[in-house]
């Protein structure tokens, strides 16, 4: 197939590039996909898109209208696609349900980590010559009560890196893992997590139900001092909020790698620019916030992955005419 290959960075077409079987023919876009962009698509049977990528219904419609028969995505959410608008128009829509859970979970500990003992701080005093330990006090994580909201495969792979750390774990899940709780997790209601867990850190997907999941009123019932990590998705954190749960102190520390209005930001280089967002420049003023460009999935072992499940689909629907992971309207993450 012909496949129009949106929002490529250079470590895109190197993974996907390796992973491409000789009969598919790739066209590597720089731009994101917008309505504005999707034209770009003209004369493809299949376009890949990433997590930042508008497939909405303009973006569908555009596509019915060139012939593009599936959209398969690099990535396991699918928050910013329109399912039924891709049923209207008979477009599948497929993506890449487990890459590598781990990559994401260790990436969470590691942001935990450098909170808890200062080492982005400490990284920039040494560098000046200033070896003082004043203001780099943390805490033991043995013993600590760690709370996990979503328990698909990256959750249980962080609850697991938790346990294994001797931390008590207290998960939040519709459906409860038989094989955490044998690990010990216990799993509690919603505001019995908040209100017990040290460590706050959320796995959950990005729904309706669950956008803005943490905001003021659920921040007034965690435990004061908390730290809050987000590796998920952007959305799920209400980013005024959790500004004024810092400077009142509700807060103690906040990890993120997932930001809501990340869009034009993340995975660029805007170092000679300004950043023109108050909200995300506000955050970056706190010494006890740690943000990082959504690069949790970004290990080798999983770059492979998604790369060859990604071709896999693009594989399977020429030949069969369904993807292997093909998503359907009405489908929860």
């Amino acid at each position: 197939m012909d496949v129009t290959v949106f929002g490529t960075k250079p470590y895109d077409a190197h993974f996907l590039a390796a992973a491409a079987p000789s009969q598919h023919r790739l066209t590597f876009l720089e731009p994101r996909l917008t309505p504005e962009t999707a034209v770009l698509a003209r004369g493809a049977g299949a376009v890949c898109a990433f997590v930042n990528d508008q497939v909405n219904a303009a973006v569908l419609a555009a596509f019915s209208g060139f012939g593009v028969r599936l959209v398969a995505l690099r990535s396991a959410g699918y928050n910013n696609v329109d399912l039924a608008a891709a049923k209207h128009h008979g477009i599948a829509i497929a993506n890449v349900p487990a890459y590598s859970p781990d990559a994401v979970a260790e990436h969470t500990l590691a942001l935990i980590l450098a909170l808890n003992r200062n080492t982005h701080r400490a990284w920039a005093r040494v560098r000046e010559g200033n070896f003082a330990l004043e203001g780099l006090l943390g805490f033991n994580l043995k013993g600590r009560t760690v709370g996990v909201v979503g328990t698909g495969r990256i959750g249980a792979a962080f609850a697991r890196i938790m346990r294994g750390l001797g931390c008590n774990v207290a998960a939040h899940d519709p459906s409860p893992d038989a094989g955490l709780v044998a690990l010990g997790v216990n799993y509690l209601s919603l505001d019995a997590v908040l209100a017990t867990a040290d460590i706050l850190s959320l796995h959950c997907p990005l729904t309706p139900p669950t956008r803005h999941l943490i905001n003021a009123a659920t921040i007034a019932r965690m435990k004061p001092g908390v730290m809050l990590i987000n590796t998920s998705r952007g959305g799920i954190v209400d980013t005024p909020a959790v500004i004024a749960g810092l400077k009142s102190g509700a807060i103690g520390h906040l990890g993120l790698d997932v930001y809501e209005e990340e869009a034009g930001l993340f995975f660029e280089d805007l170092s000679d620019q300004m950043i023109g967002d108050d909200v995300f420049a506000r955050l970056l003023t706190f010494p006890n916030v740690l943000v990082t460009g959504h690069q949790g999935f970004f290990t080798t072992e999983a770059m492979t992955a998604i790369a060859q499940t990604t071709m896999a689909n693009i594989t399977a629907f020429e030949e069969t005419g369904h993807a292997l992971h093909e998503l359907v309207a009405g489908d929860a993450e």
